[in-house]
């Protein structure tokens, strides 16, 4: 093999490792682009919760006699307020939403019961909560 010829090949193989290597901003991406499992009860959980949250907060925030049912939410808003029990759901959420995520990795029905029963629950507790307002 002739030097020239040999060089040639030491550059295409430097350029085939380069161009193989990732930069750790891009070893993260694949993240974003794999679909999750139970996308759609996921984003209904989500949506049904971020909802309620969001009521609770006006209706806390804009009326003086509604209290917030939840015993632990309202410990979190007798200590820090609106905000607080805001903080408190949101995290809750994500918390289910993740360990939903980790147990559809071995038992998919499992999970995906869990986040159908916690949408559930929102949706026919707000709608006692409605009925019972008047």
């Amino acid at each position: 093999m002739s030097v020239e010829a040999e060089q040639k090949s030491n550059e295409r193989t430097a350029s085939e490792s380069d161009s193989n290597r990732q930069s750790p901003n891009q070893s993260l991406l694949w993240i974003f682009r794999k679909h999750l499992s139970l996308e759609t009860e996921t984003a209904w959980f989500v949506l049904v919760s971020t909802l309620d949250i969001w009521m609770t907060y006006i209706l806390l925030t804009t009326t003086d006699n509604i209290v917030e049912g939840n015993p632990i939410a309202a410990f979190f808003t007798d200590r820090w307020g609106a905000s607080g029990m805001v903080k408190f759901k949101f995290a809750l959420v994500a918390f289910v939403a993740v360990a939903a995520q980790i147990i559809a990795q071995k038992k998919p029905k499992t999970a995906r019961a869990i986040l159908v029963f916690g949408t559930m629950v929102v949706v026919i507790y707000s709608a006692v909560l409605f009925v019972r307002s008047g």
